[in-house]
Order: structure tokens, then sequence, then C-alpha cells
């Protein structure tokens, strides 16, 4: 097995997650006696909330070469948003992140999900490091993802959920009538919903909306099982 390094804290209730559900998928597969070797930093989540992109940039690369130094084979972000870090990071190291736009990219694929309608904080919906990824890493002849993102107003609403809430681990009903409302009002536009918020899985499952949803943080945490589990 191969050791990963995950970086977490953003928040410390997906990463728990992660973490969780990373252990017992790969006892599955090797026994219920074992687990994988993790290497966990959980960062404080403050440096993300205040979005000052070179600190930002700067925490995650100290992190990224600490994991790195320590034995790391790969690094996985146990979050949507930090990863607008990778960009800066990656050329600086050299183990790859486990990227959560591919994990997306490939289920979207698989279930020819071509138009998208992406979900989250601000700067997850706004900013192009998941956006970019999606639509032109991924751009084939065959599979064209293309992503919508809601209203203004619907952007700061969920920016509040987010960063008010989810991340704090609250789980209200009215953020979940919110965002049931919003999928619903986009059904005749798309053809699923990214769930680009960790914590979004945990208020939301596809019996709530009339929509496929894929949640990045299920699909982001079977990558990672699979690189652990790669010979």
């Amino acid at each position: 097995m191969k050791t990963l390094g995950i970086i977490g804290g953003t928040s410390y209730h997906s990463t728990l997650l992660y973490y969780k559900e990373i252990n017992q998928q790969v006892s599955a597969h090797i026994g219920n006696d074992q687990n994988p070797e993790l290497i966990i930093y959980s960062i404080n989540i403050d440096v993300m909330r205040r979005q000052i992109e070179d600190e930002i940039n700067a925490k995650y690369l100290e992190v990224s070469k600490k994991l790195e130094q320590a034995g790391a084979k790969a690094i996985l972000i146990a979050a949507n948003t930090p990863h607008m870090a990778i960009d800066y990071v990656q050329p600086k190291i050299k183990i790859p992140f486990i990227h959560i736009a591919d994990a997306t990219a490939y289920e979207a694929k698989k279930r020819n999900l071509k138009k998208l309608l992406l979900l989250g904080n601000q700067p997850t919906i706004t900013k192009d490091f998941l956006k970019k990824h999606l639509t032109e890493k991924h751009l084939t002849e065959k599979h064209q993802i293309k992503v919508e993102i809601p209203s203004e107003d619907d952007i700061q609403q969920s920016h509040f959920y987010v960063s008010k809430e989810l991340t704090r681990g609250i789980f209200s009903e009215q953020a979940k009538q919110f965002y049931t409302q919003l999928i619903n009002q986009h059904k005749n536009k798309v053809d699923g919903v990214i769930l680009g918020c960790t914590e979004l899985p945990i208020l939301l499952n596809e019996k709530d909306v009339n929509l496929p949803l894929l949640a990045t943080t299920d699909l982001h945490i079977q990558q990672a099982v699979d690189f652990i589990l790669k010979n």
C-alpha cells in the first residue's frame, strides 16, 4: 500500500469523514484487522476564511513539503476550496495531488453528464480552479463538460450557508430547503449537480432532488482508496 498525505482542517468535520471512510474502505479490501498508513496535517481553517491568496498558497506549500518529507507518496486536500492552491504548489513538490475535479470528471463521464450545476462557497463557484480543471483537462471529442453557476444572489446565500453553518457542523432545515429549491430550479437546464462543498453531501442526497448529484467528497475518497491500493 502507498502512504497518503492528507491536508485537513477545512473543515475538521469533512476531515473526520475522509479519515473514517478511507480507513473503512481500504480495510474492506485488505481485512478489518489492518488499516492504511496516513499522514494528516490539519491546518487552521481561518487561513481559508480570510481568502488572502498569497497566504493560502504559502500555507499549502509549507504543509505539502512537510508531508512529502514525512514520506507521503501523494497528497489529498480534504476539501474543495483549498484546491485553489494546487496550481501554485504542484510545480514546487515532487509528489502528485489527488485532485477532486478529476474524480468528479471521471464520474460525470461514466454517467454521461455533460452540463453540471456547481454548488459550494463563493470562491469554489466563481473562481476557475475547479471549473477550468473540469472543462479543459477533461475535454474530449466525445465528452465535453460544461459548468453552470447560480445567480449572484444564490451564490451569496450558498456562501453564507457553507461558511456560517456547514463548515461549523450546523446542518439546518433552512439550508436544506435552500439547496433543494435551487437545484430543482435548474432541473431543466442541467444534467446533474456538483456538490462542491465537502459538507453538502451530509446535508443532501438524491432523494431530496430531481437531478443526479455528484458528491465530490465520496468520489474523491474513492480515488484516494484506489491510489492507496494500487501496486
